[in-house]
């Protein structure tokens, strides 16, 4: 066999374990069986902060990364709200397609900021929607969104913490209503950018995530879900490693030290 021959097994095998180690899925990670009935099934509902980056892709990537088998969907076109989900029938036809342990709601960026748009638009959908989930013997869990980096000056919210406490309190205030767990990357993404300001979490729309941004909420998202730490998982999605880890750290930190408060303990 001529060297060049021989080497191509070599190398072949060589980018499978590297492809399975940046998955997370080396060695004695969980595997999904045919039926799926060995992974976490999560449904993101949501618009384009959900797709942007994939945010359900990094999340499943995250939890292979600790062990954790997942399959993660969506259903997220841009500028969807809560009502237009609930108006869908491809909503409820994605509802019964699984046995989904946890179904993510996610609100349009702006509504949740405003007392009026959340009593006649977000609200009621929520409550709509919480039940047809919980009707399925599903979980639902609330995505706390950001703010916009400059507010809503136009609107009465001059900068991005006028704007980031009303959406806090948007999606806390119907949360507890309906006992429903919070994943809080709105809440997390406040503390790092006072811990950590060189990060950019925004994409130069100053609405959209980042890549970094878009990590975070799957860091926050592992958190609330597993009741564990994503600090020191390998999966960074391209990210530095120093910045991957801050971003691991404060989900870890805010998401952990406030379960209850979150509506996860």
């Amino acid at each position: 066999m001529r060297p060049i021959q021989r080497a191509l097994p070599l190398l072949a095998a060589a980018i499978i374990v590297a492809s399975l180690i940046l998955a997370g899925c080396g060695g004695s990670a969980p595997t999904c069986g045919p039926d799926d009935g060995s992974c976490l099934k999560v449904l993101f509902l949501g618009n384009s902060y959900t797709y942007v980056n994939d945010l359900p892709g990094t999340f499943a990537g995250l939890a292979w990364s600790g062990g954790h088998g997942v399959k993660a969907d969506s259903m997220a076109t841009g500028g969807e709200t809560l009502a237009g989900h609930l108006a869908d029938a491809g909503t409820v036809a994605r509802l019964d397609l699984h046995k989904w342990d946890f179904v993510v709601l996610q609100e349009q960026s702006e509504i949740p900021a405003f007392e009026a748009s959340r009593q006649t638009t977000m609200n009621p959908s929520a409550r709509a929607l919480v039940s047809m989930i919980r009707e399925r013997n599903e979980m639902p869990m609330f995505f706390m969104t950001w703010a916009h980096s400059g507010g809503l000056p136009d609107s009465g919210l001059p900068d991005y913490p006028s704007m980031q406490r009303q959406i806090d309190a948007g999606y806390m205030g119907i949360a507890q209503e309906l006992h429903a767990m919070v994943a809080p990357v709105g809440d997390t993404w406040s503390i790092v950018r006072r811990q950590s300001p060189d990060i950019e979490l925004w994409a130069p729309d100053g609405s959209h995530p980042s890549t970094a941004g878009t990590y975070l909420a799957a860091c926050v998202f592992y958190a609330a879900i597993f009741r564990e730490s994503p600090s020191g998982l390998a999966f960074a999605d391209g990210l530095a490693g120093e910045t991957a880890a801050a971003l691991q750290n404060a989900a870890a930190s805010n998401v952990l030290s406030n379960l209850r408060h979150w509506g996860l303990g």
